[in-house]
């Protein structure tokens, strides 16, 4: 319970009032302001009845209170005193919480350089997430000026209660615990031998300090229990369904009593034992990984799983959208080998190293730059726009070159042009390269799971699941330069062979139209005209590299004059749009219409503390997969009145460009890109959809909710 306070502003711009809370910046200076001595600062909310805000653990929903302080140099703020939470029910949620009134209390630091000058100002950015049935986000600027020689302890008797209520550390030598299951349920049974005696016989209330560790409500779960075997207590809590970490250590706050009288505990129990595994996946543990040679039984089929699953996703990859513009690659491959079997195998094999090789970089570079605390995800290079302009570019050259306006010869060296003769398989290999581009972007069926496994593994088994996706991705191309009725099948080399090449440099325009597109969302609409009209003063210069005239010579210098330029405009308006204070929150391809909202996970809690299921569409401009899935499932008509009809708050996290935030809420789910599709309903674990989503699966999951 919060305790009971009273007070009245006494410095101008020290109060905000709103119609559930009256917020007040206090103060506690006994001895004036100097260094060395006591000086405490808090903020007093007062709530009107029914309404609560929140502990730092707000349980199955909510948000803890945030302080910001704006002090001079010298002062240093510490960390909240929390005052002892309490319990507050909503429907099936379990939070926890203030109600009535509560003062949270942070400590002052003064340098023994610090010199007071007449006043000390101080000043204070608070939100806080205050609750009823509904709940409000709020905030406030506060400020006060202390004079430096005068004492300030008009609130006394408040900031001593909240500090006589800090909880008391308990020994972790002298605590255990194990886990168990029962009735599928997971829990953990905790023994402790450090309570004060007084304590005996008496049911203590268990409060997690970190979220999704233990379930909101656990000791009051049919299967929970407390006791006392003389001084030592024992309770058998659930483990949360949500719980997606198996951190070391178990802090938890402990409560005995109510009101002015509670007494709290806080306590960090060691976990020596594994965690088990979650319902529906691996988790990493506590404990010290199994070596690769010698895996945990469960690690190892989960691994096996998750090998099966890149490698299943790898070949679903071949039909999705995304991947559709290098068939036209594979098709020239064979056609420019004729019947030569050998060639087709030895292209066939360059075309697999060029895909694994480059799964294996790609993941290798994911993984190097996630442990050096990057927020990074599958898919991650094509979040730069400056990635996206030069594949344009890459594939502007390819059209050319497959209109025969650009030959090799023109601008590669003759060395490389008869290494390029003697050994072929290179076009192969390149080609199994630029599959990896266009594919990364995308997550097919069975991806989204293993690529997220693949971000807790070791290296080494990590790596292993992106070499079976490249081994799924190339399988296709690979059996069919093995299987002599495919080549077989093929036309003799004549005429046809000039007119298919140039027909698939529309592919290769198609995706320069797409990238242009996926350039405009993350930047801006002029970026990409620049961009464009930059790529068509270069087909121009190429297209005059044919003519060796004097004419020729003056259209090459206009040209090469007009991409100078205009590629400098780009380049500045490119770095003008993509800063941060300019970069929009909210691409065009990924606006929130009348029935969708921007994404935050405050949304999701608050949507949850309200009873209300929520849907989150995890989508990025440059995944094609994710374009075609809103177009058509998600702008379905009767899918868009079933989410109305049961209430579902829809939201959209848009990943186009770099977002720590939605890289961790995927992290979360077990998923590293995109698409991500999450229905949240309270008091149950998310339910991860396909990512080929379809109708009627929503339809399916709209069903499950009450």
């Amino acid at each position: 319970m919060g305790v009971g306070l009273a007070a009245s502003a006494w410095s101008q711009g020290s109060v905000v009032t709103t119609p559930q809370v009256r917020a007040e910046l206090v103060v506690h200076a006994p001895n004036g302001v100097q260094a060395g001595q006591p000086l405490w600062v808090g903020l007093l909310l007062q709530h009107q009845p029914d309404w609560h805000t929140y502990w730092r653990n707000p349980g199955d929903s909510g948000l803890p209170t945030q302080l910001n302080w704006h002090l001079p140099a010298g002062v240093q703020a510490g960390a909240i005193a929390w005052p002892l939470p309490h319990k507050l029910r909503a429907g099936s949620l379990t939070n926890y919480g203030y109600d009535r009134e509560v003062l949270l209390a942070v400590p002052l630091t003064l340098s023994p350089n610090f010199k007071a000058s007449t006043t000390l100002e101080i000043g204070l950015h608070a939100n806080w997430l205050v609750c009823r049935l509904e709940c409000i986000p709020q905030e406030g600027d506060f400020r006060l000026s202390l004079p430096a020689q005068t004492s300030h302890a008009p609130m006394s008797r408040a900031f001593e209660a909240v500090l006589a209520q800090q909880p008391r550390p308990v020994n972790p030598d002298k605590t255990q615990a194990n886990f168990d299951i029962q009735n599928q349920t997971q829990f953990i049974t905790l023994q402790i031998s450090d309570l004060p005696a007084a304590l005996q016989g008496h049911r203590l209330a268990v409060f997690p300090e970190t979220a999704d560790i233990l379930e909101s409500a656990a000791d009051q779960h049919p299967f929970a229990s407390q006791s006392w075997q003389g001084a030592v207590w024992s309770a058998r809590l659930p483990l949360s369904s949500l719980r997606q970490t198996a951190p070391p250590t178990l802090p938890l706050l402990l409560v005995d009593g109510q009101g002015p009288s509670q007494q709290g505990f806080s306590l960090a129990i060691p976990l020596q034992q594994d965690w088990p595994a979650l319902p529906d996946g691996p988790v990493t543990s506590s404990a010290p990984a199994a070596s690769p040679e010698q895996p945990h039984e469960a690690g190892l089929w989960g691994f096996v799983w998750a090998l099966a699953g890149a490698f299943v996703g790898g070949l679903t990859l071949n039909l999705m959208p995304c991947v559709l513009p290098i068939l036209a690659i594979k098709v020239l491959s064979f056609a420019q080998h004729s019947r030569q079997q050998r060639a087709h195998r030895i292209a066939g094999l360059a075309y697999t190293a060029g895909v694994v090789l480059s799964f294996l970089l790609l993941g290798s570079g994911v993984l190097a730059l996630r442990a050096a605390g990057e927020q990074l995800g599958w898919g991650f290079q094509l979040q730069s726009p400056w990635v996206v302009s030069a594949l344009a570019l890459l594939f502007t050259l390819i059209a050319l070159n497959l209109w025969g306006l650009l030959e090799l010869g023109q601008v590669l060296p003759s060395s490389w042009l008869s290494f390029q003769a003697s050994h072929p398989a290179s076009d192969a290999l390149l080609s199994g390269v630029l599959a990896v581009a266009i594919a990364s972007p995308c997550t097919a069926p069975f991806m989204g799971a293993s690529l997220g496994l693949a971000m807790t593994l070791p290296t080494p088994q990590a790596l292993a699941i992106f070499a079976s996706m490249g081994l799924g991705l190339a399988l296709p191309y690979l059996l069919a330069s093995w299987w002599p009725a495919v080549a077989r099948r093929l036309p003799h080399p004549g005429p046809w062979m000039l007119m298919l090449r140039q027909l698939l440099a529309f592919p290769m325009l198609a995706t320069v139209v797409w990238l242009l597109w996926v350039l405009g969302q993350q930047s801006n609409l002029d970026v990409s005209t620049l961009l464009l009209a930059w790529l068509l003063g270069l087909s121009a210069l190429v297209w005059s590299a044919r003519f060796r005239t004097r004419g020729g010579r003056v259209l090459q210098v206009l040209f090469a004059l007009y991409l100078a330029g205009l590629g400098t405009t780009w380049v500045q308006s490119l770095q003008s749009a993509t800063t941060p204070d300019s970069a929009p929150t909210t691409h065009a391809a990924n606006a929130p219409t009348s029935a969708w909202q921007d994404w935050s996970e405050a949304k999701v809690r608050q949507s949850l503390a309200q009873n209300q299921p929520v849907f989150v569409d995890f989508t990025a401009a440059w995944c094609v997969t994710c374009q075609i899935n809103k177009k058509t499932t998600l702008g379905n008509r009767s899918v868009l009145a079933d989410f109305q009809a049961h209430q579902v708050n829809l939201l959209r996290a848009d990943w186009t460009r770099r977002d720590p935030a939605i890289t961790a809420a995927l992290s979360a789910l077990g998923r590293s890109g995109v698409p991500v599709y999450v229905l949240y309903a309270p008091g149950r674990a998310p339910l991860v959809l396909s990512e080929l989503l379809s109708a009627s699966q929503i339809h399916e999951a709209l069903a499950t909710l009450p």
